[in-house]
């Protein structure tokens, strides 16, 4: 029974955690102004431009930490704030989200392997909770098996985020370095920025991990029985 609360637990705190982690280094840095003076879409049509990239507009969106890059319709879009602000934590996010758009330029494998998941895993979120729940409640350990099947796709999707991610702030610290937005000065500052982003992704691939584990243990439970 304890393990079990210490999973709970597990599974309740990390994500909060990282949550808690991101928004406080964006808050702090949000009122740090950059040494360059640029805005964030000045930041993200630059290092764009740099890399002979073109074809991609920049665009605000509301919301907080709303940014992301769309590469349907060839847009990184920046939350208000960071696309009109001169913060630190601004350059580093719209250097991030045009990161994104450099491995759709040069076709990154892992951003193309993501996007082919996408259905599967979209389908393996709805489906999966609605198997394993008929799973549990009716000790049907083949509506559970397909439940951990489909959840499993849902699952890789996280696990195929984490190096889009890591490799999106490792090509934003590069290029705002090799483009002389930041000074020497900026970059601790800035890959905190980044670091804590990131965790949200680590936070949502180990609680998928864990659930997906755990129900694959039920699974094998209730076959012994």
């Amino acid at each position: 029974m304890g393990m079990w609360l210490l999973y709970i637990a597990a599974l309740l705190i990390i994500p909060i955690w990282a949550q808690m982690k991101v928004k406080k280094a964006y808050r702090k840095y949000s009122e740090v102004s950059n040494s360059s003076g640029m805005s964030g879409r000045e930041v993200a049509t630059k290092i764009l431009h740099e890399n002979g990239i073109f074809d991609v507009d920049v665009e605000p969106v509301k919301g907080t930490l709303s940014d992301h890059y769309d590469p349907k319709a060839k847009v990184v879009r920046l939350s208000e704030d960071n696309y009109y602000g001169t913060s630190v934590a601004g350059q580093a996010v719209a250097a991030h989200e045009v990161g994104h758009a450099i491995q759709d330029a040069e076709d990154y494998a892992f951003l193309r392997f993501r996007h082919t998941l996408v259905p599967a895993a979209n389908l393996g979120s709805n489906l999966s909770f609605f198997l394993i729940l008929a799973g549990v409640l009716f000790q049907a350990s083949g509506l559970l098996l397909g439940g951990i099947i489909f959840m499993s796709a849902a699952v890789l999707f996280q696990l195929v985020t984490l190096p889009v991610e890591f490799n999106a702030s490792n090509r934003a610290m590069e290029q705002i370095v090799s483009t002389g937005i930041i000074r020497n000065d900026e970059e601790k500052e800035t890959r905190k920025v980044l670091d804590a982003a990131a965790l949200t992704y680590v936070a949502a691939a180990l609680v998928a991990v864990l659930e997906l584990v755990r129900f694959v243990y039920m699974y094998f439970l209730m076959n012994e029985e």
